[in-house]
Protein backbone atom coordinates (compact mmCIF):
# COMPACT_ATOMS: atom_id res chain seq x y z
CA UNK A 1 0.00 0.00 0.00
CA UNK A 2 1.00 3.36 -0.68
CA UNK A 3 2.60 5.90 2.33
CA UNK A 4 -0.58 8.48 1.24
CA UNK A 5 -2.60 5.84 1.62
CA UNK A 6 -1.86 4.55 4.49
CA UNK A 7 -1.59 8.40 6.59
CA UNK A 8 -5.20 8.50 4.71
CA UNK A 9 -6.21 5.61 6.19
CA UNK A 10 -4.59 6.16 9.51
CA UNK A 11 -6.26 9.40 9.84
CA UNK A 12 -9.64 7.56 10.81
CA UNK A 13 -8.15 5.83 13.66
CA UNK A 14 -6.53 9.34 14.85
CA UNK A 15 -10.13 11.24 14.70
CA UNK A 16 -11.18 7.40 16.15
CA UNK A 17 -13.92 7.78 13.30
CA UNK A 18 -15.39 5.39 10.85
CA UNK A 19 -17.23 7.69 8.53
CA UNK A 20 -15.26 10.84 7.57
CA UNK A 21 -15.62 14.17 5.32
CA UNK A 22 -13.20 14.37 2.80
CA UNK A 23 -12.68 17.94 4.02
CA UNK A 24 -11.93 16.60 7.44
CA UNK A 25 -9.30 14.18 5.54
CA UNK A 26 -7.68 17.29 3.35
CA UNK A 27 -7.57 19.71 6.43
CA UNK A 28 -5.54 16.50 8.37
CA UNK A 29 -3.06 15.92 5.10
CA UNK A 30 -2.72 19.76 4.04
CA UNK A 31 -4.55 21.90 2.29
CA UNK A 32 -2.84 23.03 -0.56
CA UNK A 33 -3.47 22.16 -3.92
CA UNK A 34 -0.46 19.39 -4.26
CA UNK A 35 -1.08 17.70 -1.34
CA UNK A 36 -5.35 17.54 -2.10
CA UNK A 37 -4.56 15.82 -5.15
CA UNK A 38 -2.27 13.04 -3.33
CA UNK A 39 -5.25 12.54 -0.97
CA UNK A 40 -7.65 12.31 -3.97
CA UNK A 41 -5.35 9.65 -5.20
CA UNK A 42 -4.83 7.74 -2.19
CA UNK A 43 -8.61 8.22 -1.85
CA UNK A 44 -9.31 6.33 -5.20
CA UNK A 45 -6.57 3.86 -3.86
CA UNK A 46 -8.48 2.48 -0.60
CA UNK A 47 -11.81 2.44 -2.46
CA UNK A 48 -10.75 0.13 -5.02
CA UNK A 49 -8.95 -2.11 -2.69
CA UNK A 50 -12.10 -2.10 -0.73
CA UNK A 51 -10.84 -0.63 2.54
CA UNK A 52 -12.81 2.73 1.76
CA UNK A 53 -16.21 3.11 0.49
CA UNK A 54 -18.34 6.30 -0.33
CA UNK A 55 -21.55 6.90 1.77
CA UNK A 56 -22.59 9.43 -0.63
CA UNK A 57 -21.86 12.99 -0.85
CA UNK A 58 -17.94 13.60 0.66
CA UNK A 59 -18.00 10.92 3.35
CA UNK A 60 -16.33 7.90 2.86
CA UNK A 61 -16.60 5.03 5.40
CA UNK A 62 -14.06 1.93 6.53
CA UNK A 63 -15.68 -1.14 5.23
CA UNK A 64 -14.17 -4.23 7.57
CA UNK A 65 -11.36 -4.59 5.32
CA UNK A 66 -10.15 -1.30 6.22
CA UNK A 67 -10.74 -1.91 9.72
CA UNK A 68 -8.89 -5.42 9.85
CA UNK A 69 -5.80 -3.48 7.31
CA UNK A 70 -5.85 -0.79 10.13
CA UNK A 71 -5.69 -2.91 13.05
CA UNK A 72 -2.48 -4.10 11.31
CA UNK A 73 -0.70 -0.87 10.98
CA UNK A 74 -1.52 -0.02 14.59
CA UNK A 75 0.82 -0.72 16.63
CA UNK A 76 0.26 -2.98 19.54
CA UNK A 77 0.09 -1.77 23.05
Amino acid sequence: MKEKSVKVLKIFSDMQRECLDLHVIFESSGNEPAARAQVLDAMDDLVREGLLQSAGGDFYVLTDKGKQTLATLEPAT
